[in-house]
């Protein structure tokens, strides 16, 4: 019986831990819960310069539309500039973009691949030809964004308060009902914006970067040399480096940029797989410094350090483990005397049962949350914006095998297929 009691004391305790490490992000659901932010960004001071940098890869089919919306934004003209790097282009992305009427750079660079090295390449021939000051600060787009009209005056409000160092924005999807792959990452980018960068942005505490539609101060920019950021992930080192040495982060809610999420199995297989090997890139080199920020004495830095680290951890090898050790024990305790087996077995089919449910029903409700709460903003009709929900948990549980699959695969940055949001068929 000692060991049946040594067994649920161990179920006991990875779920307090669990629950203890994460409690936090349940602060963060209910302070987004209880928002909409009512109280409007006060007008800036200053209108102040922008260069959008959007490094693209064979992308004729789209870059078009992406510098159309920028040409059409409510702030003056003379005081924004688009520049595209047609990185490693077989195609007439570099016309198209120059056509559409931007400033267009071309790399072809076999080794040093991937949107890291190709956004430091852009900035150093735009501050060579610009001059080091010539710009604020520095947006951040893909070649598949559409941005929203009031992006550009919406982000310069928040920069011209003067506390952030890098702002992310709110990241809404062009083809949110198209596939259930397309919904469940739209799903989880809206959350990302309303239920943790927007509580970050309240409490004071550094928000992240998620890959588009973001704006990174000169000053940094100048600080770092450019760009040095070329792991898989570059946009969450970047965020993790703001964490360690006390940049803030900040996050402007009226700011929008819609993404082209993927559509089939293949495209999200390889982006994930990605992400993953990115993330453990960050954990090799940075997990350290997160933990020393944790108990520095920049009382400012703990807390962000603590949350990022929260957030790079593969906390999916735990939950991993103690699934294979209830699965073992049931196997296990068949030499077992039979009702010391029978109650070994109950207690992990009891577990494993609950987790599963706890874990569906967390995550539906999560979803569920996010996708009535940004209802106004989702550009979809009522059937898709509900239609895949109750699959959403299925698609953050596939991150298992990606995830293992990560560990062991060895994982180059590959350009993604994206299409016109003509083809969805939406009304942005």
């Amino acid at each position: 019986m000692k060991i049946l009691e040594t067994f649920m004391y161990f179920n006991a305790i990875v779920v307090v831990i669990m629950t203890a490490a994460y409690l936090y992000q349940a602060i963060y659901m209910l302070i987004g819960f209880h928002r909409r932010h009512v109280e409007k960004t006060p007008e800036a001071a200053v209108n102040h310069r922008y260069a959008a940098f959007i490094s693209a890869r064979n992308e004729q089919g789209v870059i078009g539309e992406l510098i159309d919306s920028l040409k059409k934004q409510k702030y003056p003209k003379e005081l924004f500039d688009i520049y595209v790097l047609a990185d490693n282009c077989t195609d007439n992305t570099a016309a198209a973009a120059r056509e559409h009427g931007a400033t267009v750079y071309e790399r072809q660079n076999k080794e040093q691949v991937g949107k890291g090295y190709a956004l430091d390449f852009l900035y150093n021939h735009v501050i060579e030809d610009r001059g080091a000051d010539y710009y604020d600060a520095f947006m951040v787009f893909d070649a598949d964004n559409i941005v929203d009209e009031n992006f550009v005056a919406e982000m310069n409000k928040t920069f011209d308060t003067g506390k952030y160092d890098a702002i992310t924005s709110y990241r809404n999807s062009k083809n949110f009902g198209t596939t259930w792959l397309s919904a469940a990452y739209s799903i989880w980018f809206l959350r990302e914006a309303r239920y943790v960068n927007y509580p970050r942005s309240l409490l004071g505490t550094t928000c992240m970067i998620s890959g588009t539609g973001f704006l990174v101060s000169n000053r940094i920019m100048k600080k770092n040399g450019g760009w040095p950021y070329h792991l898989l992930t570059e946009d969450i080192q970047f965020s993790v480096n703001c964490a360690i040495d006390g940049n803030l982060i900040g996050y402007c809610d009226r700011a929008m940029v819609y993404d082209e999420q993927p559509t089939t199995w293949k495209q999200s297989w390889k982006q994930r797989l990605r992400w993953s090997k990115g993330f453990y890139q960050i954990d090799g080199r940075y997990t350290g410094s997160l933990l020393k920020g944790i108990f520095s004495k920049e009382k400012s830095s703990r807390f962000a350090c603590y949350d990022v680290l929260m957030t790079v951890l593969p906390a999916v090898f735990l939950t991993l483990a103690v699934f294979l050790i209830n699965i073992w024990a049931i196997y296990a305790s068949s030499s077992m005397p039979y009702y010391v087996r029978l109650l070994f077995r109950q207690e992990a089919f009891r577990y494993l049962f609950w987790a599963v449910f706890n874990y569906y029903l967390g995550m539906i409700v999560i979803g569920v949350l996010t996708v009535t709460t940004e209802w106004s903003r989702i550009p979809a009709t009522r059937w898709e914006k509900v239609k895949y929900l109750w699959i959403f948990p299925l698609f953050i549980a596939s991150y298992i095998p990606i995830t293992l699959k990560a560990l062991f695969a060895k994982v180059d940055w590959q350009p993604i297929q994206h299409n016109s949001a003509k083809a969805f068929g939406e009304n942005i």
